[in-house]
């Protein structure tokens, strides 16, 4: 990415409204009543100027937060808490409150690692994981504890309709030894595999949540996507050299979905179990579409066809490669995405020339309409020239008060932005510490609390409350 001089933050805060300087978000289908092309716009005004609600976060007026968990320390249980949290899922526990599933992206070379527990680990010398945190309605932690180890890099993922979570491996290192920054490492095991974890209990997982769905492919996946009417699983992944791919998982004949389904397919370790196809698409008049950066004005529509993806375990090489340019559409940093509306929002996070990308963007959101087989450009960022802008969003929520929310991992200042389900963008939150990126939005099943991350040294994750309602459509004021 550009590496734009440090904003700021108390100059973003009372800065102009203007300074954004994005294109603005029209929309696809749950939008197109308000849907225009792109052009240069103001913020929208959300739920209000951003001011600091105390030393970590500024929000908007009568919103509060609340530090659930920081790696490093220990919390309840005695729970060692691991660092780089990033997405995340929430589900709605009986009695009231929440129980999170989260992710942790930590590496081969990187400090700190998920607690190891007997039957949840995958591989023994690997770090990352997911950690389950367990709150009650008024976010106050009840419990803590690991639900997957030994995995690499557990980036995005996704909630399944019957109420479990996927969590992606962003890598595609092999069983042995590796060297990353002079730091030396063993696998035991291969990895690039999305995992499945169940929220009810650390004891539910035992033996299940270490198993690797490999018919989902071997890739450097970011997050998952589970159509509900059809079972239909959508990946999409963060790559280059070449661009990565959006792909669907298509089931069995016979498989019928459900808590247990993808556990029983991935039991004996089988490969070819359905079929994986990569995403094509294509303009009205029948021309190929290289790479999603083409489209430059929201509301551009693409026609979608499949295309079978030929060794999904990347045996002899990486799925990308063995797919030539005129066969896929790829794009360069397909981050993460969220059902909602009847389909799937895509983030694709950054795109530069030298990257391979036909045009340069700092953000766009996809909408992919799984029943007309067609995906539709919603939002689009213009690249982030002074830092004061919007750039790289990484993970996505649909907000059940309309519009959606991401979570920004760009240069410049550290913020969740709202787009409005009229198509205009809001600033939602601030890190006031640093500029490390957001991950992980996700709402409590009631809509009264956002969950979000802050990954940076330490990583933090956050209960969100306030008057939620609508966000206002209205133009943001010159002056917070």
């Amino acid at each position: 990415m550009s590496t734009p001089a440090p904003l700021d933050r108390r100059t973003l805060l009372g800065g102009s409204a203007g300074a954004l300087g994005l294109l603005v978000a029209g929309s696809s289908a749950p939008f197109a009543a308000h849907a225009t092309a792109a052009q240069t716009t103001r913020l929208a005004a959300g739920y209000g100027p951003l001011r600091p609600a105390g030393e970590l976060l500024a929000l908007p007026e009568g919103f509060s937060y609340t530090v659930l968990a920081e790696s490093g320390t220990t919390t309840v249980g005695g729970y060692a808490v691991a660092g780089s949290q990033d997405a995340m899922g929430a589900f709605a526990r009986a009695g009231g409150g929440s129980t999170i599933v989260c992710n942790h992206e930590i590496g081969g070379a990187d400090d700190g690692a998920v607690p190891h527990v007997d039957g949840l680990v995958y591989d023994r010398g690997a770090k990352g994981g997911t950690s389950t945190l367990v709150v009650d309605a008024d976010n106050t932690v009840l419990e803590h504890y690991t639900s997957v180890a030994g995995t690499v890099d557990n980036c995005a993922g996704g909630i399944t309709p019957w109420g479990t979570w996927l969590t992606c491996e962003e890598t595609d290192e092999r069983a042995g030894t590796h060297e990353d920054d002079g730091v030396t490492y063993t696998f035991e095991q291969d990895h690039g595999y999305v995992f499945e974890v169940d929220p009810t209990s650390q004891a539910a997982n035992i033996g299940k949540a270490n198993i690797p769905l490999k018919f989902l492919g071997r890739f450097e996946h970011e997050a998952a996507v589970v159509e509900e009417a059809t079972g239909r699983i959508y990946l999409t992944e963060d790559a280059d050299e070449p661009n990565g791919l959006f792909y669907r998982w298509t089931p069995p004949a016979g498989y019928r979905q459900g808590k247990g389904a993808l556990h029983a397919l991935a039991a004996d370790g089988a490969v070819e179990v359905g079929t994986l196809e990569a995403l094509v698409a294509f303009e009205r008049n029948g021309t190929h579409v290289t790479d999603l950066s083409k489209a430059t004005k929201t509301n551009t529509t693409y026609t979608v066809s499949w295309v079978e993806v030929p060794d999904r375990d990347a045996r002899e090489s990486p799925i990308r490669e063995q797919l030539a340019d005129d066969e896929v559409t790829r794009a360069r940093k397909l981050e993460g995405q969220w059902w909602g509306d009847g389909g799937v929002y895509v983030v694709s996070s950054y795109a530069r020339s030298d990257d391979g990308s036909l045009h340069e963007h700092d953000g766009q959101v996809w909408f992919f309409d799984p029943r007309k087989q067609t995906i539709t450009l919603t939002t689009i960022f213009a690249v982030n020239e002074d830092g004061a802008g919007v750039d790289g969003p990484d993970n996505i929520t649909v907000s059940p008060h309309g519009g959606l929310v991401l979570a920004e991992d760009g240069e410049g200042a550290s913020q969740l932005i709202g787009v409005t389900d009229q198509g205009k963008a809001y600033r939602l939150a601030l890190n006031l510490v640093d500029d490390s990126e957001w991950a992980g939005p996700t709402f409590d099943a009631a809509g009264t609390t956002l969950f979000a991350n802050i990954q940076g040294d330490p990583g933090r994750t956050f209960a969100i409350t306030g008057p939620w309602g609508r966000p206002s459509n209205a133009r943001e004021s010159a002056r917070g």
